[in-house]
């Protein structure tokens, strides 16, 4: 019942086709919605958008998500800040969408998103390329998923009704894929949004260096993640094979992993190896890949805004040195960062312990 409810939704936008004249950011269609918190109404405006974004390889798209305004006016000073915030792992099937977990009250980011809104911030969620949209979602893509947190700020300005500046503060947060996009964010907005206000962003748990997250991963429990940021990587790029090398195995967990949310997602194939789903050695070292994922590698470009970035120690699924590696690089480029380290922690401690206090330094910069 679920699906169908998320199918008939994501199907309101289908009509809208990205226009290769409308700029990045452009408001395609906007329309007010409810999201709840378990059974409950959340006491927030909301609206449903879709708006034009740029593909990893600079093609024009059409992205979705979700604009939350609290009811009560902004009475600070200067326009109501906005958080534009990425969500991590939710899957690759549309009904993972945290659009349509917010509008069935299943969304388990819940608690940081009314941490930012009980501030009087507003809130917009991206649901990243292909994710509830047409095509298949470009997981683990930062080239693609940074744009759309940028330009998911810029059409968030555009909403009618929700009274934001196109001039007002932005900050950006997000953890583990939603870090990849945060710090992404961080690197492109320069270049790529230089319009937007964005006085800092928070991101924790940040895959910065794919290949060795996937040595990381490759064997281990949550396996499927590493099927679908190869599903993810080939769907950005169409030069780089995957379908074409898999075998039986692989092409019957490939159709489940593209169906799959987080939890199935990551138990998909546990203790597997990518060997184990292809017919030809060692893919991931092929040139086509190893050049897609340097597109992809965090630490080349110094972020404009400050950024606060933080790490479980004890990280199982994204190596705490890669993390540091990240800060290290960023620091030697001249950027402003913040380093937290959370000792003891693994993965999901490292967003439950370590999330409100990065929405709390972002809040220092409003």
């Amino acid at each position: 019942m679920l699906r169908r409810l998320v199918v008939a939704v994501a199907l309101l936008f289908v009509t809208a086709a990205p226009s290769a004249h409308a700029d990045p950011g452009v408001l395609l269609e906007q329309r007010p919605t409810t999201v709840f918190v378990g059974p409950f109404p959340a006491p927030v405006k909301a609206w449903h958008l879709l708006y034009r974004s740029t593909s990893a390889t600079g093609e024009p798209n059409a992205v979705s998500g979700t604009l939350l305004v609290p009811p009560t006016p902004w009475l600070r000073g200067g326009p109501r800040p906005l958080v534009t915030y990425a969500v991590g792992t939710h899957g690759l099937g549309d009904q993972c969408a945290p659009s349509n977990l917010l509008a069935h009250g299943i969304e388990n980011e819940s608690a940081l998103l009314a941490q930012a809104l009980t501030q009087g911030w507003a809130v917009v969620v991206t649901d990243y390329e292909g994710l509830g949209t047409p095509g298949t979602h470009t997981y683990a893509v930062g080239q693609s998923e940074g744009r759309a947190v940028l330009d998911a700020a810029r059409a968030a300005a555009r909403v009618t009704g929700a009274g934001l500046s196109p001039s007002g503060p932005v900050g950006v947060f997000g953890y583990s894929q939603g870090g990849q996009a945060a710090a992404w964010a961080a690197e492109l907005q320069a270049t790529y949004a230089p319009s937007l206000n964005v006085v800092g962003v928070a991101a924790g748990g940040v895959p910065a260096d794919l290949n060795a997250v996937f040595a990381a991963n490759d064997g281990g429990a949550a396996f499927g993640l590493v099927l679908g940021a190869a599903t993810g990587l080939a769907a950005a790029y169409p030069d780089v094979p995957f379908a074409s090398i898999l075998n039986d195995r692989g092409r019957e967990a490939v159709a489940r992993v593209s169906k799959a949310c987080t939890v199935e997602l990551g138990a998909a194939a546990p203790f597997a190896h990518l060997q184990d789903f292809v017919t030809v050695p060692d893919p991931i070292h092929d040139p086509r890949w190893q050049a897609r994922l340097a597109e992809n590698h965090l630490g080349t470009t110094a972020p404009k805004p400050p950024v606060y970035l933080y790490h479980g120690t004890l990280d199982e699924l994204i190596p705490f040195s890669v993390g540091t590696a990240l800060r290290d690089r960023w620091k030697s480029l001249g950027a402003k960062v913040t380093w937290q380290e959370f000792p003891l922690l693994e993965h999901i401690a490292g967003v439950s312990i370590g999330g409100p206090a990065a929405m709390t330094w972002l809040g220092t910069k409003f």
